[in-house]
């Protein structure tokens, strides 16, 4: 009898053993996926609404149809368009340095 039941505290401590470790398992790869993705958020840039942005941007411009178009193939080659309708280019410096094949600014 003394044997019977000291197998079952074994074998019961050894199921307790087990699951313990199976739950600190799932945890740690619940982490691990956890801090993949914050890896990948941080990776991949976010990208904006360029026809919003460029619409406020070209809100004032003389030449609307115009300014939107070179607006919108800056927006989509630096992801981001300067705040304000006018200036404000040392705000995103990829935006200002794109030129046109005369080298004057492409972007308004």
């Amino acid at each position: 009898m003394a044997s019977a039941s000291r197998l079952f505290v074994i074998y019961f401590v050894t199921i307790l053993v087990v699951q313990s470790y199976v739950q600190i398992a799932e945890i740690g790869a619940s982490t691990a996926v956890a801090l993949q993705e914050s890896e990948i958020n941080r990776r991949v840039p976010k990208t904006i609404d360029c026809n919003a942005a460029c619409e406020r941007r070209c809100a004032k411009a003389s030449r609307h149809k115009m300014c939107l178009r070179a607006c919108g193939t800056c927006c989509a080659r630096c992801n981001c368009v300067p705040p304000g309708t006018s200036g404000n280019e040392d705000t995103c410096p990829c935006y200002a340095t794109i030129t046109t094949h005369g080298q004057r600014h492409k972007c308004p």
